[in-house]
């Protein structure tokens, strides 16, 4: 990469990530426990992980930059935009963190840096 970019941040994410993240696990867990979980989202601080810190727990495969999803949030990384702070699930059962909202986020903040520190809620 010849240019860096300053990753900006909003301080809280996004109302529509948390319906995003309850239709991603709603994939993996019951509706009761999906409920659970994102009013834990809501409720949780946000704190920082680094990029490659968030992509061994997760066990996830790096998206490239070919991704559409990707590359739209590298154009807002680019034009200086925030982006929403990602929302985690740890799942004991698979000892591993899903990436209940932000995997697209996350795989273009790391095309920059795997040691960014990424804003985050977790539970």
């Amino acid at each position: 990469m010849s240019k860096d970019y300053e990753i900006k941040w909003k301080s809280q994410p996004e109302e529509h990530d948390y319906p995003a993240a309850a239709e991603y696990l709603s994939l993996i867990f019951n509706e009761e426990e999906v409920g659970a979980r994102v009013d834990k989202l809501k409720n949780a601080p946000v704190v920082k992980f680094k990029a490659k810190d968030i992509f061994r727990a997760s066990g996830l495969s790096l998206l490239g930059v070919s991704n559409s999803h990707v590359e739209k949030d590298r154009r807002k990384i680019e034009a200086g935009h925030e982006l929403s702070p990602l929302l985690l699930v740890r799942d004991p059962g698979i000892g591993k963190v899903v990436i209940a909202d932000g995997y697209h986020r996350l795989c273009a903040v790391y095309s920059y840096s795997e040691d960014a520190e990424i804003p985050c809620k977790i539970v």
